[in-house]
């Protein structure tokens, strides 16, 4: 019988009440906490507590405090990451960010999502649904990656925006929900 982190990876229905669910989630906690005490003299401390934190992270890339995520163990981000001030991953399935990404400032990736039904949601089960963000991205401030989404490599994704379906490689996408508003040469 799988686990419910195991379920929860997979994007089933899962129990996020699990006592070792809970036991990664405060570890997260405490790590961002860390990193978010942090000032900007402590380049090295906050490295290393990223490094904890994210299950993989390239050997060049920098996060401006503060930062919120549930687990991290799902996030994997590529060389030459960028995240400004306020970015919120809620990554209860993988969150796979390219190599030369910029996310401006506020930028929230989801992959959590609930049932669909009202009386299965009261219930309490979770699931997700993966994330990827292809190489040279760039999300402009308070962009919104919903669970699901694929973006290609060079996108540019307006401030704002509420991104919920697939964006094809070299495009720009805005709006809510986000189309594309025009394709990159």
């Amino acid at each position: 019988m799988p686990s419910e982190k195991e379920k929860m990876l997979a994007g089933e229905l899962y129990d996020a009440n699990d006592p070792k669910l809970v036991a990664e989630r405060k570890r997260a906690r405490g790590l961002t906490r860390r990193f978010n005490e942090t000032d900007e003299t402590e380049t090295e401390r906050r490295e290393e507590l990223v490094r904890d934190l994210f299950g993989e992270v390239g050997d060049s890339f920098e996060i401006e405090p503060p930062f919120r995520c549930d687990y991290g163990s799902n996030i994997r981000a590529g060389e030459e990451f960028f995240a400004n001030f306020d970015c919120v991953f809620l990554d209860v399935c993988p969150i796979t960010i390219g190599d030369n990404a910029q996310l401006g400032p506020g930028v929230h990736i989801y992959t959590a999502t609930h049932p669909l039904d009202a009386a299965e949601r009261i219930k309490g089960p979770e699931s997700g649904e993966p994330v990827a963000i292809g190489d040279n991205a760039w999300l402009g401030g308070r962009a919104v990656i919903n669970p699901g989404v694929t973006l290609g490599d060079d996108v540019v994704v307006a401030s704002g925006a509420v991104v919920t379906e697939d964006v094809p490689d070299s495009v720009v996408v805005g709006g809510n929900p986000a189309r594309v508003i025009k394709r990159l040469d």
